[in-house]
């Protein structure tokens, strides 16, 4: 039965521990730009898009790729932050919690 006590209470720990990463992590901001900053993008580490800016230059009707493709590139950057945030949120909640190999 301590067994399974304490195994029920390191459980409840993670689950505080994780609520509480995403918590942070929704708090937590990542911006990518492209185009000299013509397109810059502010993403939260819970994935929601808090920001998205278009310089008036770049809006060209006759050249829509031109814009696909600097958004695509903003994105493509700040995802990628993002992705980091996430991983060292991870990695240290797993050295907190004593999981060998993820701290």
């Amino acid at each position: 039965m301590a067994m399974n006590r304490d195994m029920m209470a390191k459980l409840a720990q993670m689950q505080q521990q994780i609520a509480k990463a995403q918590a942070d992590l929704a708090e937590k901001r990542a911006e990518g730009s492209s185009g000299g900053g013509a397109v810059h993008v502010v993403i939260t580490g819970g994935m929601k898009v808090d920001s998205l800016k278009i310089d008036r230059e770049v809006v060209d009707p006759d050249d829509v790729e031109m814009l696909e493709d600097l958004l695509t590139a903003a994105l493509n950057e700040v995802l990628q932050k993002v992705q980091a945030l996430q991983m060292g949120q991870l990695a240290g909640m797993a050295g907190s919690l004593g999981i060998p190999g993820l701290g």
